[in-house]
Formats: C-alpha cells, sequence, structure tokens
C-alpha cells in the first residue's frame, strides 16, 4: 500500500485559500484534489495565516464533537477569513457561535426551546401567509420578477423579525450592516462601522423590550433570564445580533438557489409537484448539495490532538470544509448529481456536534413552505435569464444569488 506524504507545517500548500465556486452546482474542483488526503496544511489568502484543513465527511464530524477544538472567535490561533482579519476584530459580547463549554450549554438550552419542532408547527400558518402575501403582490407586479428581491429575502426576514420583535420597518437597515458583515472582502474599518450601527440599533431595541415587553423571542428571554436571576442585558444583545444575521441572510440564498436547481432538474420539480409530500427530502439535497454556510465549521485546538491521519497542534486553526465533506463520494454517492430520493440527512451543512445550527427547523419549514407554494401558485415558473448569467456570490461569507430573474 503506497503511503500518503505528510503535509508540512514548513512549506503549506500553494491555495489561495477559501477557494471560489467557479460553477454553482458543484465545489471548487481543487477539493477533489485535496480528497487524495485526509488533512491539508493551507495559508490563508487575506491574512497569511496557516491552518489545517479537513474535506472528509468522517473527519469533520469527528473534529466537531470533539471540545478539544474551540469555537473561541477570539482565540488568537482561530483562522481568519475576512479582509484585514490580523487587526483586533470588532468585538462583541461573545455569542453562541463562540463560545465552548462550560458556558455554550447553559447558554443555548435557555433559546433552543424557540426553536423546537412544535413551536415551528405553530409559526406554520403566519410563514403560509407570508408567502401567500409576497407571491400575490409578485403576481401583481411586472415581469421578469427579482425573485431575491420579491420572495427568497423578505420571507425569511420578515419571519425572524416577528420571531424576535425586530421592526420589519427597519430591515433594510440591517440587511445592508449583515451583508457587509458576511462579505469577506468588507475592510476592518467597514467591518466595524456595521458591528457599531447593529449593536447600538439591537442594545436600543433590547432596552424598550424591557420596560415594554411583547409576545416575542427577546422579550421572553429577558422575562426567564430575570425569573432565573441571571439577566444580562450585553448577553441578549449579543444573541440578537447573532439570530437576526444568521435568520434570514441564509434561507434567503438557500430559497433562491433552490428555486434555480429544482427549474433545472425537472424530474425533481415535476417529482414535488406530483407530491408535496416529498419535498422536505428535496430540501435536505438542496441543503446538502449547496452548503451555502461552509465556514461555519472552522475551529482552534486547544490542546494537540491526532485526527485525520496527522497531529493537529493545540493554537493551530482548522477549517472544516463542509460543502467537500457534503460531497464525500464515499458518503453520497455521485454526489454531483441533484437526488432527492438520496435521504441524505446526515448531511452537515448544518454543522454538526454541540454547535449544530439552532434554526434548523425553522429554515426547514420556511423552504418547504416556499418551495410546495411557489410551484403550486405558479407552475409555469422559469429562469429569466440563463443560469451562466445569474450573479451569483462567490466573496460572501454564504454562497448565494445577488438577484434571480424570474417569470411565468
Amino acid at each position: 500500500m503506497t503511503e500518503v506524504a505528510q503535509p508540512s507545517r514548513t512549506q503549506p500548500e500553494q491555495a489561495a485559500f477559501p477557494m471560489k465556486r467557479t460553477c454553482p452546482f458543484a465545489p471548487p474542483p481543487e477539493y477533489d484534489r485535496f480528497r487524495d488526503a485526509r488533512a491539508h496544511y493551507v495559508e490563508l489568502e487575506h491574512t497569511g495565516q496557516r491552518a489545517w484543513v479537513l474535506n472528509r465527511h468522517e473527519d469533520l464530524r469527528a473534529m466537531l464533537n470533539d471540545p478539544r477544538f474551540s469555537s473561541d472567535r477570539f482565540n488568537p490561533g482561530f483562522p481568519v477569513l475576512f479582509k484585514d482579519g490580523q487587526q483586533r476584530r470588532p468585538r462583541l459580547r461573545p455569542s453562541l457561535i463562540a463560545m465552548d463549554a462550560p458556558e455554550h450549554g447553559p447558554a443555548r438550552r435557555s433559546v433552543v426551546g424557540e426553536f423546537t419542532v412544535k413551536r415551528m408547527k405553530a409559526l406554520q400558518p403566519r410563514i403560509q401567509e407570508i408567502v401567500d402575501q409576497h407571491i400575490d403582490a409578485m403576481l401583481a407586479g411586472d415581469k421578469p420578477a427579482d425573485l431575491v428581491s420579491a420572495l427568497s429575502l423578505p420571507v425569511p426576514s420578515l419571519v425572524i423579525c416577528e420571531q424576535l420583535g425586530v421592526p420589519y420597518a427597519d430591515h433594510d437597515f440591517f440587511q445592508t450592516h449583515s451583508s457587509r458583515l458576511l462579505n469577506r472582502e468588507t475592510g476592518f474599518e467597514e467591518r466595524s462601522k456595521s458591528v457599531d450601527a447593529m449593536q447600538n440599533y439591537l442594545s436600543e431595541l433590547v432596552s424598550k423590550k424591557e420596560t415594554a415587553p411583547a409576545d416575542d423571542l427577546l422579550s421572553r428571554q429577558i422575562a426567564k433570564k430575570r425569573e432565573e436571576g441571571n439577566y444580562d442585558h450585553d448577553d441578549l444583545v449579543s444573541l440578537a445580533f447573532l439570530l437576526l444575521i444568521a435568520g434570514h441572510e441564509t434561507t434567503a440564498n438557500m430559497i433562491s438557489l433552490g428555486t434555480v436547481a429544482l427549474l433545472e432538474n425537472p424530474d425533481a420539480l415535476a417529482a414535488i409537484k406530483e407530491d408535496p409530500g416529498k419535498t422536505l427530502d428535496a430540501v435536505e439535497e438542496l441543503l446538502r448539495y449547496f452548503t451555502i454556510a461552509e465556514f461555519a465549521t472552522t475551529r482552534v485546538a486547544l490542546e494537540d490532538v491526532d485526527i485525520a491521519g496527522v497531529t493537529i497542534k493545540a493554537g493551530e486553526g482548522v477549517l472544516g470544509l463542509s460543502y467537500a465533506a457534503n460531497f464525500d463520494p464515499e458518503v453520497f454517492p455521485e454526489p454531483e448529481r441533484l437526488d432527492i430520493t438520496r435521504g441524505g440527512r446526515h448531511h452537515v451543512a448544518f454543522g454538526f456536534g454541540a454547535h449544530q445550527c439552532l434554526g434548523q427547523n425553522l429554515a426547514r419549514m420556511e423552504l418547504q413552505i416556499v418551495f410546495d407554494t411557489l410551484f403550486r401558485r405558479i407552475p409555469t415558473l422559469r429562469l429569466a435569464a440563463p443560469v451562466d448569467q445569474l450573479p451569483f456570490k462567490h466573496d460572501s461569507g454564504v454562497f448565494g444569488l445577488y438577484c434571480l430573474p424570474v417569470t411565468w
């Protein structure tokens, strides 16, 4: 058996990391080469920082389930993917995604009840109403329409705003700033301004709810924490910041990309039109197929760890390539093929382990309602531009579309 050469720390692989997707329906071609070895040592494009890359499904899940790998974004070894990242990063109170044990468990448990399947089912009629209203408006407007501005973005934005108790009238404000924060090309100064603007806005909002609570997530968190005797204003601002940004951009991009993929795969589309019971399986496959938030699985080692055939030393960063893991042919045969019968709920599009996406039940339900309703109400929906002319986002923290012209 031929031995695989061990990656060198002194000469990291010459790869401009992170890599851009050159095709909307496939990972960067370099990922296939990465699969020849389970771990690679690379230099990051924007910072010159060095980090390990894991690409196989088994190794990624093992790393994400190992408490020796930290999610602390402020650890000096944590890989920085953004421009000007070597400068001191804007710092909010650590949020759920940046916490480790023992703080992470209680903080997550305090809010996880807001995202249970039972609570999501209670939200279903209102989400259906929001989707129908926006499709009504799109049908009454001009053709072609931009699906991103007409449906993909406003639906999850309105849902998360109502859930948190954020006035939807302010959605342009937080959409502008969240887009800047998710873009790897945003400079340090502009990023800092957006963090400050969002933090100030949410701090004022939380202050209002402290004196005039309503029936929303933030108000319930205030009441719950006060009853427990551990309420902290800044902690709730940090949670609101995380949920507001994570709760709309990712789902919006999945709506747009999923629509494109279904229109380009008529057999899959025909199957869910004929039997809406298959839509949830289609949603799972689309989540695997696009894996839009690829670098949420970035970590830093707290001690030396043997994994993926190498020893990752304490203080070294790790990029878990969830997109590559979701195209691992040992787990997903013919991964490049969109197969809504695959039954691949073990994908890692939502991460894995203690930090698995808190809002995954909400995202699944929104996607299912949107696809069922969109193609039932507009059965003749089609793209108004060739796929290769669509403006795909390649430099954002999440993969997606700037706009999606459609007609019917």
